[in-house]
């Protein structure tokens, strides 16, 4: 049911939809599993300027889902979307930083994009962060 009123709403170009379809499509829930239909709808919600959207996009690059790994535009993504404030993003972007994939590692910017994310709640942020300052102080 949920899948009728996604596709309603992407026909009508909401982009919260079209991510949250493709989602679906991503893990084959309500749907046959399909990577290629999911990651044309992270593209098309990303260029329409949706958060969730670029992070997806970044995702998918970042591992290959329905797309060729592509670390470097991965982190790009992620930092498109953690600037704009994406708690996910900034977790998946410190990530990148601390163990320098796709980019130069950075324990500093690392710990940046762990704080901005753990400002939001972001559990596993903060978890990482506890464990970035204890070895920073060993």
């Amino acid at each position: 049911m949920a899948v009728y009123w996604y596709e309603k709403a992407v026909n009508n170009g909401h982009l919260i939809s079209m991510c949250n379809l493709g989602n679906l499509y991503r893990n084959g829930n309500g749907v046959e599993k399909d990577d290629k239909k999911a990651i044309e709808l992270f593209k098309i919600s990303a260029e329409g300027g949706y958060l969730g959207g670029i992070m997806m996009l970044g995702y998918c690059y970042d591992f290959g889902i329905g797309i060729n790994i592509d670390e470097q535009k991965a982190v790009e993504l992620y930092q498109k979307a953690a600037n704009l404030g994406h708690n996910k993003a900034q977790y998946n972007l410190a990530s990148k930083y601390k163990y320098g994939r796709g980019i130069e590692k950075d324990l500093d910017k690392a710990i940046y994009w762990y704080e901005q994310s753990a400002k939001q709640g972001h559990q596993k942020a903060q978890n990482k962060l506890k464990e970035l300052r204890t070895i920073r102080k060993n």
